[in-house]
């Protein structure tokens, strides 16, 4: 059994590659000096704490600074965090980062719903202060789920009531149904929304086959994954209802809690248009991601939590909507997290941190769960 655990610790570490290393002590002057130049000599801002965190994000970077200066004549205290677009050769995880338009829709949740969301302060367009183009917004004190080792494995997650992680649940659902309900005319700078919901699944599910095809550019295919694509495509649900606005990632790992409740929303970097059914299939799935990891490394896990079934009838009761096809949508997050695990791979190859092996397939950490969903195998015994 400890060697079934090692190797499923192994895969998870493996599923959040490293970042590249920047010198605190440089980083500090370019922060200080970019905030000079935004709020000029008078205010006199002083950089300091300057951390990267250890488990820094799958694509874009973080970046933990305090920050202090003049206001009305009295120095002030800001906590505040960067996130940083990667550069070329940092192998990114996706093909473009529009880290203005993730600055521009934690305004406008913010200013539009009562989904908790950083402050944000400033966006950045210019490369050249920090590598990259970033935004800064407030830091906020929390509880956030872990990916590394995930959550399910033991932590303050682990360690709650059911009656705790029921509450956490409800109000992590209860986000979906506000964010849903936030009139799509806010985020014009997204693009224009597709009239209906199978439009907008539609053009997701070719989005997700042309970020495939970017991610295979100079490495081995996945006939899995192709397979898969083939498979969404045949079987998307017809769907007349109005288009939401979709979070993407919505996953408890980017939400911050204090007593079980949400304090921060994080994360922006998906957001679009599409069904409701989209982000509950994501936050359905990436519990299950990490649970099938559990249950390989023979630990307990939590299979009471964030149950298919559960989620759907606490969604109804918030929402008024009824969610439909979510096998579909499950299998959908399925098939996207399965393609950022082949791209996270390939990266792991480039920097050779892993070597490609003789079924591409074996890549992607739960290419059995594919396999079980493409056979209409995967929900049995399971809610």
């Amino acid at each position: 059994m400890a060697s079934e655990q090692t190797e499923a610790e192994h895969q998870a570490e493996l599923a959040r590659p490293t970042s590249s290393i920047r010198e605190v002590g440089l980083l500090r002057r370019e922060l200080q000096d970019w905030l000079t130049d935004r709020l000029g000599t008078a205010a006199d801002p002083v950089v300091d704490n300057v951390v990267i965190p250890a488990a820094n994000g799958m694509s874009s970077e973080t970046i933990v600074f305090d920050a202090t200066w003049l206001e009305n004549g009295e120095r002030q205290l800001h906590p505040l965090v960067a996130r940083v677009a990667p550069g070329e050769t940092t192998m990114p995880i996706f093909p473009t980062y529009d880290m203005a338009a993730q600055f521009r829709t934690m305004r406008a949740v913010s200013d539009n719903s009562s989904v908790p969301v950083p402050t944000t302060y400033w966006s950045e367009s210019d490369p050249a202060a920090l590598g990259g183009p970033f935004f800064v917004m407030q830091r906020i004190e929390g509880q956030v789920p872990p990916d590394v080792m995930p959550y399910n494995f033991g932590s303050w997650v682990t360690e709650a009531t059911d009656d705790e992680r029921a509450r956490l649940q409800r109000n992590t659902v209860g986000v979906l149904a506000d964010l849903h309900a936030i009139d799509l005319s806010h985020f014009d700078f997204l693009g224009s929304p597709p009239p209906v919901a199978e439009t907008a699944m539609r053009d997701h599910i070719a989005a997700q086959r042309t970020y495939y095809e970017w991610a295979t550019t100079t490495g081995p295919r996945s006939p899995l994954i192709e397979r898969c694509l083939d498979e969404l495509s045949r079987t998307c649900p017809t769907d007349g209802s109005p288009t939401a606005f979709s979070w993407g990632d919505a996953r408890i790992g980017n939400v911050m809690y204090r007593n079980f409740e949400p304090v921060a929303v994080l994360d922006w970097e998906m957001a679009s248009f599409g069904p409701r059914e989209l982000d509950l299939g994501w936050l359905i799935f990436l519990h299950r991601f990490f649970e099938d990891l559990t249950t390989l490394a023979g630990m307990p896990g939590l299979p009471g939590f964030l149950r298919r079934d559960d989620v759907a009838h606490t969604y109804r009761e918030l929402s008024g909507h009824t969610p439909h096809d979510l096998d579909f949508y499950v299998f959908f997050a399925a098939v996207r997290q399965a393609t950022i695990m082949f791209r996270v791979q390939s990266r792991a190859i480039h920097f050779g941190q892993a070597v490609v092996p003789d079924n591409p397939d074996e890549m992607i950490l739960h290419h059995a769960t594919l396999e079980k969903m493409l056979a209409g195998t995967y929900w049995t015994g399971i809610a």
